[in-house]
């Protein structure tokens, strides 16, 4: 369920309200008790996940043996003493 936030035109207080999508938009505020509460254009969003790492494709195995610095140990200089 997506979480609405509600604001009031009377007092300017604001709500978040986790509703259905197919529920009806709320009127009442419970700070004043006026019908003014307007429901603002964002939600239906739960999550929204960007960058790296979310994906699958973010985490391709790499080969075994291989060093954090990406060279093969046998090659790379860092991990030699």
């Amino acid at each position: 369920m997506p979480t609405y936030e509600y604001k009031c035109q009377n007092c300017n207080d604001k709500i978040e309200i986790l509703q259905k999508i197919t529920d009806e938009p709320l009127k009442d505020c419970p700070s004043c008790l006026q019908s003014t509460l307007v429901r603002g254009v964002g939600g239906g969003i739960g999550l929204n996940f960007t960058g790296n790492g979310y994906y699958i494709t973010d985490y391709v195995k790499g080969a075994k043996g291989c060093c954090p610095c990406g060279e093969s140990e046998s090659s790379c200089s860092k991990g030699k003493s």
